[in-house]
C-alpha cells in the first residue's frame, strides 16, 4: 500500500469519502518531546474508500482533509477521540462535526469502561488485530508495508465497529444519550490552552488563597514558555515544583534554591529570576479575582454509609441497563450526591437521572431498599416504618 503524499491525491480521496454517510478517522502523532503534537499520519476509511495520508510529505496541503472534517453531512468516527480531535482543532481551527466516539458509544452499549480499540474489534467482529507495530516511531520514513497495514487497520475495522454500535444504539433508543456525550467532545472549551486557565488542569492542593494566586500565575508563566519553546510543560518546571513554590512563596532566588523540588544551581539561572517575578505578581493579585479553594473534607459517618449504598445501587443500575457505571456517575459525583440532594452533577440530569439519579434520591429518602434476587442486587420499595 502506498501513502498519499500529494495534495491532488488527498483531494480525490476526501471527495470520495465525503459522499459516504461516515468516515472513520485516526491519527498518529508524537508529542513526548514537544508541547504541540507533531502530526505524522492520518488514516481515513469510508464505506467505499480508504487511505493513509502522510502529513510530513513535502508540499502536501491538508486543506482537503480539514474540509472533510468540517462537512456536516458526514459523520466522523473516532475511537478515544479526544486527542485526535484536539490535533485537528489545533492545526486548523476546524472542529470536526458531527462526531461519534466508539469508545464512549461502547460504554453506552454496555461494553465496559474505556474499552480499547483492539478489544472492541474482537468483541464486535471476532478479529484479533496484529499489535506488533504498536510502538512504531511514526515520524520515520520510509514506513514498511506492515506498518502501513497496521495503521490502516485502525480505521478499516473501525467501520465495522461503528456499524455494529450504531445498530445497538438505534435498537435500544440510546442514540440521543451518545449525542449528549459528543457535545463535550466538540466544545472548543474542552481543548482550551489559554495560559490563564492552565492552573485548572493541575491536581495539586494549596494551603491558602495567597498560594493559589501564586499557583495561577506560575501555571500561566509555564504554559506561555512551554508553548513558545514548543517543549513539554514538565521540561520547563515539574508540577511538584509549581506546588512547592506556590506554598513556600520564596521572595528571593536564594530562598528558591532551598526548595528540594528544584535542581542544584537552579537559583542562579535566568529562569529563577523570572519565577521570583511571577511569585511577586501572584502576591500582588486582587484577592477578589481568585476562585474559592475547594477543600476536600472528610465525609461524615452518615455520608460515608450513604456513599457505600450509592456505589452498590450504581453497579446494580448499570448492570440492569447494560451501561458502563462510570458513564453514569464517577466517584466525585457519588460523593456529592451522598451529601446533597441538589448536587449539580450529570447523574441527576437527563437519561442518567432516569436510570440512576431518581432511584438514588429515593434510596437516600428511605423509599428504596437494596436486596438480592437470584444473586443479583435489586432496588425494591422499602417497607414503611413501624
Amino acid at each position: 500500500m502506498q501513502m498519499i503524499t500529494t495534495t491532488p491525491e488527498l483531494a480525490a480521496l476526501c471527495e470520495t469519502l465525503a459522499k459516504g454517510d461516515y468516515v472513520a478517522v485516526d491519527t498518529e502523532f508524537l508529542r513526548e518531546q514537544t508541547f504541540w503534537p507533531l502530526l505524522c499520519l492520518v488514516q481515513l476509511a469510508g464505506p467505499d474508500a480508504e487511505g493513509v495520508v502522510d502529513p510530513l510529505a513535502p508540499g502536501l496541503d491538508l486543506a482537503p482533509f480539514y474540509k472533510l472534517m468540517a462537512d456536516s453531512s458526514t459523520v466522523k468516527v473516532f475511537h478515544a477521540a479526544r486527542q485526535d480531535i484536539e490535533i485537528v482543532f489545533f492545526k486548523s481551527a476546524v472542529m470536526p462535526t458531527p462526531v461519534v466516539d466508539t469508545q464512549i458509544a461502547a460504554m453506552v452499549c454496555g461494553f465496559g469502561d474505556s474499552i480499547s480499540y483492539v478489544n472492541l474489534v474482537k468483541k464486535t467482529t471476532g478479529v484479533d488485530l496484529d499489535k506488533t507495530s504498536r510502538f512504531t516511531d511514526w515520524s520515520r520514513r520510509p514506513l514498511s508495508p506492515k506498518q502501513l497495514d497496521y495503521a490502516l487497520a485502525d480505521v478499516t475495522y473501525l467501520r465495522n465497529v461503528y456499524e455494529h454500535l450504531k445498530q445497538m444504539l438505534e435498537k435500544t433508543g440510546r442514540t440521543p444519550w451518545l449525542q449528549e456525550e459528543m457535545e463535550v467532545l466538540i466544545n472548543p472549551a474542552t481543548y482550551d490552552t489559554s495560559p490563564e486557565n492552565a492552573w485548572q488542569r493541575l491536581k495539586l492542593r494549596v494551603k491558602s488563597r495567597k498560594s493559589l494566586a501564586v499557583l495561577i500565575e506560575l501555571a500561566a508563566w509555564r504554559e506561555r514558555l512551554a508553548q513558545s519553546l514548543d517543549v513539554p510543560r514538565g521540561r520547563v518546571l515539574r508540577d511538584d515544583a509549581l506546588y512547592d513554590i506556590a506554598n513556600q512563596v520564596p521572595a528571593s532566588a536564594e530562598a528558591l534554591g532551598q526548595l528540594r523540588t528544584l535542581s542544584d544551581g537552579f537559583a542562579r539561572s535566568q529562569r529563577a529570576k523570572e519565577i521570583i517575578d511571577v511569585v511577586k505578581a501572584g502576591l500582588a493579585r486582587d484577592p477578589k479575582t481568585l476562585p474559592q479553594i475547594q477543600r476536600n473534607e472528610a465525609l461524615s459517618a452518615e455520608a460515608s454509609a450513604t456513599l457505600e449504598l450509592l456505589k452498590v445501587l450504581l453497579k446494580a443500575a448499570a448492570a440492569e441497563h447494560g451501561v458502563a457505571p462510570r458513564i453514569i456517575a464517577d466517584s466525585d459525583d457519588l460523593e456529592q450526591l451522598a451529601t446533597s440532594n441538589h448536587a449539580g452533577i450529570l447523574a441527576l440530569q437527563g437519561w442518567r437521572r432516569t436510570l440512576f439519579g431518581d432511584a438514588a434520591l429515593k434510596l437516600k429518602r428511605g423509599e428504596l431498599a437494596l436486596t438480592l434476587v437470584n444473586g443479583e442486587v435489586r432496588a425494591v420499595p422499602a417497607a414503611p416504618p413501624d
